[in-house]
């Protein structure tokens, strides 16, 4: 995958680097480690400019996002609520837990949406619930965008300052997204392990 994605980016450019980013957002197992610090690589071989790189790469993540978003509108509260009242009791979920967790989303939301955009796999599918509790789509734009912009412009410096050492950059940021990976898991682990232990008591 990653020749690939260089020979795609090497031969469509900014195009290139904005449709891979916003595949990235919409299917997150492609890396967008790579896609950012051979952008900033490019920039130094190129004709692509740090700030043209910059401001394509989160046009297409801020795109990928409204993506999903919209697919978190379409699946909506009421849908959700219907599956939990048919089948939330083999979960041991309830329409009041569901509505807790809207509460919660509907505080924190905003501010959910910016920091997880530097969370892997989490930046893509954040965009999901924001449009399930249809957030106001303005201001979860805008958020989503200062949390990638950020985000982007370090990876692609990090990228452009390291130059044809830019793969030493997308290893550290694979040990990052390794220890992200074995934190969801533990905290996966220890939700279940709440759910097992509330049945029990039940």
């Amino acid at each position: 995958m990653e020749k690939w994605i260089i020979h795609f980016m090497e031969q469509y450019g900014y195009f290139g680097i904005a449709w891979l980013i916003f595949l990235e957002n919409v299917f997150p197992p492609i890396p967008s480690e790579i896609i950012l610090t051979f952008g900033g690589f490019m920039t130094t071989k190129t004709d692509l400019t740090f700030v043209g790189v910059v401001i394509t790469s989160t046009i297409g993540s801020v795109i990928g996002a409204i993506a999903l978003y919209g697919i978190g509108t379409w699946i909506g509260e009421n849908k959700l609520y219907n599956l939990v009242q048919k089948y939330g009791k083999f979960l041991r979920v309830t329409t009041e837990d569901l509505t807790k967790t809207f509460k919660w989303f509907e505080r924190y939301g905003y501010w959910t949406i910016f920091f997880c955009r530097f969370i892997p796999l989490i930046r893509s599918l954040i965009s999901i619930p924001a449009g399930i509790t249809r957030m106001n789509i303005w201001i979860f734009i805008i958020f989503t965008t200062i949390g990638t912009l950020l985000w982007n412009i370090v990876l692609i410096y990090l990228g452009q300052t390291v130059g044809g050492n830019w793969h030493v950059i997308v290893n550290y940021m694979d040990i990052y997204s390794k220890i992200i990976y074995v934190l969801l898991l533990l905290l996966v682990i220890y939700i279940l392990f709440k759910w097992l232990k509330r049945i029990r008591q039940k």
